[in-house]
Parts: structure tokens; C-alpha cells; sequence
């Protein structure tokens, strides 16, 4: 009855937000930790579990699903900058501080938990504000790929600093070879789940059974992979990119079917996810008291690691991008009879990547982001959803059976560095993309239309080429004129479908159209994805056009049905 309670109040929170224009996630939160004071107010609690095994998969196989693989190839660099090396930075860096300051008695085991619990941010929200502000492509690109991969980081450090503390053993005791073995196993355990998914889907032809394949998919990808202890985030995202890359197998349908779903799917859990962070507020209160912590001891703590949470990733982005700019602001002195570009401008006119020669790495974007763009990166360090369940597992006792120590302080200073970053970074996030005048402007629309006339450009090339073909090897036993009348229909597509034959109909001319019909749009799709996978065309222009061609033949298919 509680989890009924909390769903039904964050969907009616984030209306609430969406139609006074404020960001649900903070609504959500704040929200939620006024309600877990209210009397008789019993707050949910979930095993960390549940929080991994159904709450994540899910986010992250809809995030893959809607990313390209060729994008993330294209970008890396930073993202594994962001997804593995920051994510350790962090942790040791919180584990470093946490130990040698001793506001609370952590042994460096015990800080190395909190660190790792603390260290992978979560981009939902990051990513939700700059789609929604309209953040440069490249950034939006490198806040979702390290939010696909700094979970696995994260979880395979944590475990491994709690079998240090617990007198335990992990699977693989050489944290190194056991990172490889869980990301090497995990993405193989994802990508053959993903193609045993679209051989499946291929038999079916049915769009509400291959939406309901779909949906089980993230799930039996994490549970498989973490059965033989392997990454079960990795196998989900990998899982993702190749269902993703392989969506054209599935009809319209099913594509429109799913795309709705995942994103209803995505505001439920995302909604309550945010509320279950409020409400623990008392619930982690009460467990302090239990221990018999101090909370001053506790709340200095939480301050000190909240703030080296927030100023670690600026000066680690700066450390690990910045002489990209400081040889992107030498080559422009060096020419000061060009005229001056903005960072987002040149980031987008500038392309210094090497010929495409057949090999993955020729297709890595060496462009380096502007300094508006990385300081928008070092400040999207919101933490959620992992850093939750993380800290929901740590062990009750060790190997021995003694308590795990400080097991309460540690969890309060996870669930505050939560709260603290979605609060603070989360609020203030919009504001700083709008001083930095990242959000819509002129040029950005300049460049939107002009990615979307190449997709168009794109899609009128496939179709001619498919006429060419039917114009030089037509149908036998067909009029000429009927062939030529028949071209000019699916030229035309939806605008004159009253006066299509129907495709279900089984005279000559009929299946001839639908053929012709169903070619042209194999072949616009086809040449779209391939497009967006050499870096031709933007990726949000491509998922656009795809939308479009999708609408466009539902709509022919429902007046044809509608006539018949």
C-alpha cells in the first residue's frame, strides 16, 4: 500500500511540476522529505535488490536503446575520462579525505565504501534538463554514455572495499582482473541476450508480444549476467545498443508501440526513484539514533564529503580536458585573422577527426568540448538511484559476525551527498546553461534545420534510388502506365492514400504498390541509420526523420484500413 501511495504522489508531484514549469526531480525530493515527517507515515523500504535488479535495468536499456553505439564510439574518450576514471578519482578522494580528517572514526576500508557508494552520478536528470534546455549535441552525448558505464565502475569497487572490510573475498581477487572479467563477460552476456531478442522478435509479428519482449529483456540481460558475477549494468546497455541497432527488424508498430511505453516507463520509475530518496530522510534519521551516532559528527561528515563530491569532478574534468583547450585557445591565436567563433559554434564547424579508415578507432571525435561545455560537465554530478542501493547493501555484519562498522553513519552521508547534489547542482544547473547561453539561440536552430535537410536530403536520395531501380527492372505483366501511376502514389505517400490501392488487396497493381511501397521506406530507414552511423548526419535529426517515417505510415496503413 505504501509503494501505491508514493507512485500515485510523485506522478502527481511531477504534473504538478511539469505545469508550473519547475523541475520535478526537486519538487519530488523536497516533496518527499516533508511527507516522511508526517505522523503515521510509514516509509517503504526496498532491498537494495529490488533497487538494482528493477529499478536500474530498466533506465539504462531505454538510455541504450535511444543511443547509438556509433556515437559512443565517437565519444570515448571522455566518456570513459567520466564513466571509470572519475568514478575511481572520486572514490579514493572521498575514502582519502573521510580517513584522514576522522569527524567520524571510518577506518580508510570503511571511507573507500562511502567513496565508492558516492562516486557515479547519475545523468537522468542532467540529461532530462539539458534535452529539455537544449544542450550541444556532443555534451548530451558524453552525460548519457557515462551515465551507461560509471555504474559498473562504481559497483565493482564497492564490493571490492566491502570484502576488504568484511574478510570476505570477491569472486576474482585482483581488482583489476576482476573489473575485466566483469565488463568483458557483462557486455558479451548483454549482446547475445540482445540478438537472441531480434532473432525472437523476427518470428513474432505481433507488436504487443514484441513490446512485452522488450520490456523483459533488461531484466533477464542484468539477472543473466549477474548469475555467472558478471556486470549486470554492462549487460543491460550492451543488451540496449544492439536491440537499439537492430530496431528496424521490428514493424512501425511496434517501434511507436515501444517508444511510448519506455518513455511512460521512464517518468514512473525516474518519479519514483526521486521520491524514494525524500522520503528516507527520517528513516535515516531513526537509524542514527539506534546507533547512537552523533548527528553534528554525522552532518559535519556529510558537508565535507558533499563538497569534495562537488568540487572533485570541475577539477578533474579541468585535469583531464583541459590542455584541449588550452591547444584549442593556442591554435586561434596563432590565426587572429579568423573570425572569432563561439565554443559552441566551433565545436560544430571545426572537425579535426582523422579519415575514416574502416578501423573502430578512426571513428573516435577528437574534437575537444569548449570550456562552457565542460564547466556544464563538471557541474551534472547529481547522484541517485546507485548511490541508494549501494548504500542499501552494505553488509549488516562481516565475515566474523561482527557488526559492519559505522554501517548507519555511512548510509546517512550517502543519502545526504544525494540529496545534497540534486538540491544544489539539480537547481542550479538550468541557470547555469542559460548564463553560459548554452540553451536555444539562433544558431543552435540554424544548425537543427540544417541537420534536418540532411536527413531529408537522405531520405529523398533512397527513395530515388529505389525508383531508378523499379523504373529499370519493372514487374512483369504490368501496364507501363499503371507502373508509372504507381510510382508517383508512393512518391506521394500519405497526402493522396484515399486513392491507393489497398496493399491487402491481391490484384497485380495493388501488390506492385505495397512492394514498391515497403521498399522505399526499408530503404529510407536503412540509409538514415547508416548515415547516422558514419557521423554524417546528427543523431537527433536521424531519430527525428525515423519518427516521421514511422507516423507516416501508420497514418497510410490506418486510412487504408479506414477505407476498406
Amino acid at each position: 500500500m505504501e509503494l501505491l501511495l508514493v507512485v500515485v504522489g510523485a506522478i502527481i508531484v511531477t504534473a504538478l511540476a511539469d505545469r508550473w514549469g519547475l523541475q520535478p526531480a526537486l519538487i519530488i525530493v523536497v516533496t518527499g522529505i516533508a511527507a516522511s515527517f508526517l505522523p503515521g507515515f510509514r516509509t517503504p523500504e526496498l532491498d537494495s535488490h529490488v533497487l538494482l535488479a528493477v529499478i536500474l535495468p530498466p533506465l539504462l536499456f531505454s538510455a541504450a536503446v535511444n543511443f547509438s553505439f556509433p556515437t559512443f564510439i565517437r565519444n570515448i574518450r571522455p566518456i570513459l575520462g567520466l564513466g571509470v576514471a572519475l568514478v575511481m578519482v572520486t572514490a579514493f578522494a572521498v575514502a582519502a579525505i573521510s580517513a584522514w580528517l576522522v569527524v567520524v572514526p571510518l577506518t580508510f576500508g570503511g571511507a573507500l565504501v562511502l567513496g565508492a557508494i558516492v562516486a557515479p552520478p547519475d545523468a537522468v536528470t542532467a540529461v532530462a534538463v539539458g534535452r529539455r534546455l537544449g544542450l550541444p549535441k556532443k555534451v548530451m552525448a558524453v552525460l548519457t554514455g557515462e551515465s551507461l558505464i560509471n555504474d559498473a565502475a562504481a559497483l565493482v569497487l564497492f564490493s571490492v572495499a566491502v570484502a576488504q572490510v568484511t574478510g570476505s573475498h570477491t569472486f576474482i581477487t585482483n581488482p583489476a582482473l576482476l573489473f575485466g572479467y566483469t565488463a568483458l563477460l557483462g557486455s558479451a552476456v548483454g549482446a547475445v541476450l540482445g540478438y537472441a531478442t531480434l532473432w525472437i522478435r523476427r518470428s513474432l509479428n505481433n507488436p504487443a508480444l514484441e513490446t512485452v519482449q522488450g520490456l523483459v529483456a533488461p531484466f533477464a540481460a542484468f539477472l543473466l549476467a549477474e548469475n555467472v558475477h558478471a556486470s549486470g549494468v554492462l549487460a543491460v546497455v550492451a543488451a540496449g545498443f544492439v536491440v537499439g541497432s537492430g530496431t528496424l527488424v521490428a514493424g512501425y508498430q511496434t517501434r511507436l508501440q515501444e517508444r511510448y511505453v519506455w518513455n511512460s516507463l521512464d517518468v514512473l520509475l525516474e518519479a519514483f526513484v526521486f521520491a524514494y530518496i525524500g522520503l528516507h530522510l527520517r528513516f535515516v534519521l531513526d537509524d542514527l539514533n539506534e546507533a547512537h551516532e552523533s548527528l553534528t559528527s554525522v552532518g559535519l561528515a556529510s558537508t565535507i564529503v558533499l563538497a569534495v563530491v562537488v568540487l572533485i569532478r570541475p577539477l578533474s574534468v579541468f585535469v583531464m580536458f583541459g590542455p584541449w583547450l588550452l591547444s584549442q585557445y593556442r591554435d586561434r591565436k596563432a590565426t587572429p585573422l579568423a573570425p572569432p567563433l563561439s565554443g559552441r559554434s566551433a565545436c560544430a564547424t571545426t572537425d579535426t577527426r582523422s579519415p575514416r579508415s574502416g578501423k573502430w578507432w578512426s571513428a573516435i571525435d577528437r574534437r575537444p568540448l569548449s570550456w562552457q561545455d565542460n564547466v556544464v560537465v563538471s557541474w551534472a554530478g547529481m547522484r541517485g538511484v546507485v548511490t541508494l542501493a549501494a548504500a542499501a547493501a552494505v553488509p549488516v555484519t562481516t565475515a566474523s559476525g561482527e557488526p559492519f562498522p559505522h554501517r548507519a553513519t555511512i548510509q546517512a552521508i550517502a543519502f545526504a551527498v544525494t540529496v545534497g547534489t540534486v538540491l544544489l547542482q539539480g537547481a542550479t544547473l538550468p541557470l547555469l546553461i542559460r548564463r553560459l547561453k548554452l540553451a536555444f539561440s539562433e544558431g543552435d536552430t540554424g544548425e537543427d534545420r540544417e541537420e534536418t535537410l540532411k536527413a531529408e536530403r537522405v531520405v529523398h536520395e533512397a527513395a530515388v534510388e529505389v525508383f531508378a531501380h523499379f523504373r529499370a527492372h519493372p514487374p512483369d505483366g504490368i501496364d507501363p502506365k499503371v507502373l508509372d501511376e504507381i510510382r508517383h502514389l508512393v512518391a506521394r505517400q500519405s497526402q493522396d492514400a484515399d486513392e491507393m490501392p489497398s496493399p491487402e488487396s491481391h490484384t497485380l497493381r495493388a501488390e506492385v504498390f505495397a512492394a514498391l511501397y515497403r521498399e522505399v521506406l526499408r530503404a529510407q530507414r536503412a540509409s538514415l541509420i547508416e548515415q547516422r552511423d558514419l557521423g554524417a548526419v546528427d543523431e537527433e535529426a536521424v531519430r527525428a526523420m525515423l519518427d516521421r517515417l514511422d507516423l507516416q505510415e501508420a497514418a497510410v496503413s490506418a486510412r487504408l484500413e479506414r477505407r476498406i
